[in-house]
């Protein structure tokens, strides 16, 4: 490594931290004195391992009290159940060093398995239930009388640091979830309103796309925060049904937008007052300064636009009959987008009222679905069976050579392996993490094996590492900077060990600080030549899954509700964009066609809900029929690089047809859905072809 990618290396993890907001400030502050107090209280109680106090709340800290609150809650959970499976392994497999090792490998195996299949925090406590089992049982190792012994110690540890990180969280100065529901959820509206008035004027297609994503990347954070916000204050479980269905039409409203820019251009003078006050609305909206402190006048104007939105414009008649229904057609459809945007818009702000002035949820609202999450299992495999066998050589190597220090490889090796198998990136996630610890070395070894053994004593200590810890917790206030950061934090106190008397003894230090990095490094190895993860096959994956969902919504019995739906949907396009990142240009169009078929989706739902109309005639629900199934095998079969099939024609001459048998508005949304859908494969053919890559 060179002198220059070094001295980058060191300078980028603290490079931003020179304007810390006050926020940032309470937050670094809270946390180190929060650390101090556990560690603090572990003197007293004479815990074995005080440091593991002190890590804790360092591990756990987050900038909102809620989010501490559910880490430290599931990091507890994955505590309990990796001391359990400590105990119960090494009471059966201990007389035997090489199958307890085995089982050990292949319990971490099964946590990371779990783990991939979740989302933070129980992705994390997961995670941390199969690394906790070799923490505690590796030292039992020969002597497995002592396993009870040191899951109680490890789990008073734990119990000790969670609970200084969550009171101070929740009673010194706290930020709480709900408060930041509430400001993120004002924020995306502002967003989506810029978006929509870039959608209309044609605005830089870059800087679309680019709002595009943070509006599904706030989407999902808000998803997450809602139990974050239930765990800090249980009265928020009655504003945990609006959360829920506000983020579903928040969505659906992203889904409009997109679908207004694809069609942003007028055909005739009936559409062109409803686009211009839409227009005006948005752009009023993102300039006025405290738009959202009362959203009466806007709901109130979003419902009138709405209203004749859905009512029959004048169509002209003074053209051919193939002329005017492809006209009709085309009108209702920019209308019907236009009518959907602006009702989705107005619940939404609906649903930031209901945040705002909670009221009791009724019985008709219980039944609504739970946001819906994607699941990747070849993937979760994956990492399980990497995370599994590279704990079980490093740990063959350690029994081999007998090697003392290698016990602590073992531990990092499985640490790493597990804790960022899921990561988007786990290398550069894991060399955040090497990063962090190797600046954390040096740090730690002039104060604990130069500065406390001459100057020992608590006041000592406080006044040697605050000065360290305050730079660090800034930096893991700074989503830039937090996992280096809370690597250097972490890792600084792993290195420094404090206890009551401290003593000069370099040689354990550097041996110890060696297994640590050679750990992570051979963690690394293992993301890079282990079942190395190819972002192309985990797009086609993703993408796949998405087409095998339109051709259920083709082909089920069932019509799912839109919110199971689009959540998902997102949820997916949300895994896609940091692969799809990682291939560079190439991948934009795998995203633009995610978002299309979102748009698909959606119009396949309502040709579902109109074959259920009993005012639509017999032939246009069975030629409704036979266009969704032919599209089914379209998603299913079609190879890429082959022709599009007729199911596209056969969509514009339906919906042709329609419009010329009748003038009723049910009739034409149905032609309308059948244009938009079309619309969307030609734009993005390849998306919709099997096994693209």
């Amino acid at each position: 490594m060179t002198w220059t990618r070094f001295k980058e290396l060191v300078e980028r993890p603290l490079s931003g931290l020179t304007q810390p907001t006050r926020s940032d400030w309470i937050f670094a502050l809270r946390t180190v004195s929060a650390g101090l107090v556990a560690l603090l209280a572990a003197y007293a109680l004479k815990l074995d391992h005080p440091q593991w106090a002190m890590m804790t709340v360092f591990i756990v800290a987050q900038p909102v009290a809620g989010m501490v609150l559910a880490k430290g809650f599931y990091r507890l959970l994955g505590t309990l159940a990796g001391g359990l499976a400590a105990v119960g392994i090494t009471s059966l497999f201990g007389a035997d060093p090489w199958l307890l090792v085995t089982v050990l490998a292949l319990w971490i195996g099964v946590c990371t398995l779990v783990s991939s299949l979740l989302r933070n925090p129980e992705a994390y406590g997961a995670a941390l239930a199969g690394y906790t089992a070799m923490i505690i049982s590796l030292p039992a190792l020969g002597q497995p009388h002592i396993v009870v012994d040191l899951a109680v110690a490890r789990c008073a540890e734990i119990v000790l640091g969670i609970v200084c990180a969550g009171v101070t969280s929740r009673l010194i100065l706290p930020k709480l979830a709900a408060d930041a529901i509430i400001s993120r959820l004002k924020r995306s509206i502002l967003d989506l309103a810029e978006y929509a008035g870039g959608a209309f004027s044609g605005g830089d297609p870059a800087s679309l796309a680019a709002l595009q994503r943070k509006l599904i990347a706030d989407a999902q954070t808000l998803a997450e925060m809602r139990t974050y916000a239930r765990l800090e204050a249980p009265s928020f479980a009655t504003r945990a049904h609006p959360v829920r269905r506000t983020i579903g039409q928040l969505l659906w409203a992203l889904s409009a937008a997109r679908a207004l820019h694809s069609h942003r251009r007028p055909k005739n003078a009936a559409l062109i007052p409803m686009r211009s006050e839409l227009k005006a609305f948005v752009a009023e909206l993102a300039a006025t300064p405290g738009a959202l402190d009362d959203t009466g006048p806007w709901v109130a104007r979003l419902g009138a636009i709405a209203s004749r939105a859905r009512e029959m414009p004048e169509l002209p008649n003074d053209i051919g009959p193939n002329d005017n229904g492809e006209d009709k057609v085309g009108t209702i459809t920019r209308l019907t987008i236009a009518g959907d945007f602006a009702e989705a818009l107005k619940q939404v702000m609906r649903g930031l009222d209901a945040l705002r002035s909670p009221v009791s949820r009724t019985s008709s609202e219980r039944g609504q679905p739970a946001l819906v999450v994607h699941r990747d299992y070849q993937a979760a495999w994956r990492n399980a069976v990497r995370a599994a066998l590279a704990t079980l050589l490093v740990a063959i190597f350690w029994l081999t050579t007998r090697w003392s220090e290698a016990a602590g490889t073992v531990i990092l090796v499985a640490v790493v392996s597990s804790l960022f198998a899921s990561r988007p990136d786990p290398v550069q996630s894991a060399w955040g993490f090497f990063t962090g610890t190797l600046i954390a070395l040096p740090f730690a070894f002039l104060v604990g094996q130069v500065a406390l053994p001459a100057l020992p004593g608590f006041g000592w200590f406080t006044l040697f590492v605050v000065p360290i810890l305050v730079p660090a917790a800034l930096g893991m206030a700074n989503p830039r900077h937090v996992g280096v950061a809370t690597a250097f934090a972490i890792n600084f106190l792993a290195f420094l060990s404090p206890h009551q008397q401290m003593i000069y003894d370099p040689g354990p230090f550097f041996a110890g600080s060696a297994s640590i990095l050679v750990g992570i490094l051979i963690a690394i190895g293992v993301f890079i030549v282990v079942l190395p993860a190819d972002p192309w096959v985990t797009v086609e994956r993703i993408s796949q899954a998405m087409r095998e969902d339109l051709a259920r919504l083709c082909l089920h019995e069932r019509i799912p509700r839109r919110s199971a739906f689009e959540s998902l949907a997102y949820d997916r396009i949300n895994q896609l964009m940091p692969q799809v990142q990682r291939t560079g240009r190439k991948g934009d169009p795998i995203l633009g066609g995610s978002i299309a078929a979102v748009t698909v989706g959606l119009e396949v739902l309502r040709l579902r809900h109109a074959q259920l109309n009993s005012a639509v005639p017999h032939e246009t629900v069975e030629s409704i029929g036979n266009f969704l199934r032919a599209l089914a095998r379209e998603l299913l079969f079609r190879q890429p690089g082959e022709p599009q099939t007729a199911t596209i024609a056969v969509a514009r001459q339906y919906a042709a047809s329609i419009a010329q048998r009748s003038d009723r508005l049910e009739i034409l949304q149905i032609a309308a859905s059948l244009r938009i859908i079309a619309a969307a494969m030609e734009d993005y053919p390849d998306f919709f072809a099997k096994g693209r890559a």
